[in-house]
């Protein structure tokens, strides 16, 4: 076995992280590497001594305890993702990852690029099982699906590897959509059938990661485009006080599904003190996790955040469940403008089967659509697609003039302006005479804790949404919501349209130009 993890996920220049390893067929080199557009090697060592050591029974709740292979000190790295990377005797690899953060008091971006970190440890069922299933025992086929999930764990060690296919898959991984539409009589399916058994990827690999994935081709967009990015992970919002205060922007890309009370906080201060928030991610915020042990253990119980977790009885609003729970009564639309719930899936299954994979623009005269020469009711993205995996949205209302405005529900502020829509499918309705692909997921519960109602019509009135992309502005700042994870797809494909829009919201919310407090080139 050849794996490795650290013992933090983000530092600055200076500071110093453990690596720790078990390798079978030692000695080992390491190569450390920041990853955007390109691949820059800022760290080698050749001959690295790393002995074997067992994977402990509940790793995936307790961790490894591997002893330390190196201490690495962060030199004088630019802010970024660092890809870290053992080759053993065997020319077996492992990969795991560090955020480089930017100096403290140094020159910075103006805008912080927040990476999904907490969805990387959500999907990460390295040592058995994830926040969604026993994926050890349904990858080894001793349990079904159904099975499987009865076995997910709400109690997460941040200390263990991540699933090669997870933290570092090739380039040519498949995207979560399909990339064409269900043919006339055609059985459904959900992406790539076959790569997926020819890597044994997990059907928890694709939705979360760096590399090859959504915030890589964002990154790499950004290089190409000048747009100075500074990285952080969503703990460091939680505990670095006052992180965010000299940025302009911040930057959600990809699938940002699980944010903690520290983390909401943070980016809520942010915008109503007149940051801007850029969001070109699906499902964001939909679930609310926390931290323990200093960082060492993710809690996340999902939808049983208030039956399995000791901590709900004696504090329930340290609750982990969905935003949108009405206990909490702080669904996340209020801060993303938009909902899952009220979004959902595109081209995967029976969800929207034959969709254009493409948003219908229903305001041109959006200010994120100047210079676009796009006009009421035409398509963009369809040729990509755009529209895909996980979407966000709002309920609809028709105007007199023909544009769409918001029904103000579940957090969804009335003051949004919608600018293109594409319908989604929250799951695939019962009878439609095909297996199911893409189940609904706790209907009933979704009904009743979210909206209050109980019975099959309550039920069915979650099934169908739309994938919304607009904005609105909270206190002094604005929200941006681009409502798809697959927006940085559309990006590294060279759509014009996405890139003008990009480009719009960026320039609108100052992502551009000298870092806060520094001179002009100019100058």
């Amino acid at each position: 076995m050849l794996a490795c993890y650290t013992d933090r996920l983000s530092v600055r220049p200076g500071e110093r992280f453990t690596l720790h390893a078990s390798a079978s067929a030692g000695p080992c080199d390491l190569e450390i590497a920041r990853v955007g557009a390109g691949r820059d090697v800022v760290m080698r060592r050749n001959g690295l001594a790393i002995d074997e050591h067992e994977a402990p029974a509940n790793a995936d709740r307790d961790g490894c305890g591997w002893p330390a292979a190196l201490e690495i000190e962060a030199g004088d790295w630019p802010s970024g993702y660092y890809d870290i990377l053992l080759t053993d005797q065997a020319g077996d690899e492992a990969h795991h990852f560090v955020v480089v953060k930017p100096p403290l008091g140094g020159v910075r971006a103006r805008s912080a690029f927040v990476l999904a970190t907490n969805t990387y440890h959500a999907y990460n069922w390295w040592g058995g099982a994830n926040a969604y299933c026993d994926v050890t025992a349904l990858m080894s086929r001793r349990a079904d699906l159904p099975t499987a999930m009865e076995g997910a764990i709400g109690v997460l060690s941040t200390l263990r590897p991540f699933p090669p296919m997870l933290i570092a898959p090739p380039p040519d991984v498949p995207r979560l959509v399909n990339l064409r539409r269900r043919a006339f009589g055609e059985r459904p399916w959900a992406g790539d059938r076959a790569w997926p058994r020819r890597r044994e990827l997990s059907p928890y690999d694709s939705s979360a990661g760096f590399m090859n994935k959504w915030e890589q081709a964002f990154a790499a967009w950004a290089e190409g485009e000048g747009l100075a990015l500074d990285y952080f992970t969503d703990r460091d919002l939680e505990t670095e006080a006052d992180l965010l205060d000299d940025y302009a922007a911040v930057i959600l890309v990809g699938h940002s599904e699980y944010w903690s009370a520290g983390e909401r906080d943070a980016i809520e201060a942010f915008v109503d003190r007149g940051g801007r928030l850029a969001i070109f991610s699906g499902n964001t915020a939909f679930w609310k996790v926390r931290f323990e042990d200093g960082g060492a253990r993710f809690i996340c119980h999902k939808w049983r955040g208030f039956t399995a977790d000791p901590e709900a009885a004696r504090a329930p609003l340290a609750a982990t469940h969905l935003w949108s729970h009405r206990a909490f009564a702080r669904p996340e639309a209020a801060i993303t403008g938009l909902t899952f719930l009220f979004g959902g899936y595109h081209r995967l299954g029976l969800c929207a089967a034959r969709g254009a994979g493409a948003y219908t623009v229903y305001d041109e005269t959006h200010w994120a659509l100047e210079g676009t020469d796009l006009f009421w009711g035409d398509e963009i993205g369809a040729d990509l697609p755009l529209i895909g995996y996980e979407n966000d949205g709002c309920r609809l209302q028709f105007r007199d003039d023909g544009r769409l405005a918001p029904v103000a529900a579940l957090g969804v502020p009335e003051n949004l302006e919608i600018v293109a829509v594409a319908p989604c499918a929250f799951g695939e309705a019962p009878g439609g005479g095909y297996a199911p692909v893409i189940p609904p997921e706790n209907l009933a519960m979704i009904a009743k804790e979210v909206f209050g109602e109980e019975g099959e019509a309550a039920e069915a009135r979650i099934l169908r949404g739309h994938a919304v992309m607009a904005s609105f502005r909270r206190g002094k700042g604005e929200v941006f919501n681009g409502g798809t994870t697959e927006w940085a797809h559309a990006l590294a494909a060279g759509d014009p349209f996405i890139a003008r829009i990009t480009r719009n919201v960026l320039t609108r919310f100052g992502a551009y130009g000298e870092p806060p407090g520094q001179p002009s080139m100019e100058a």
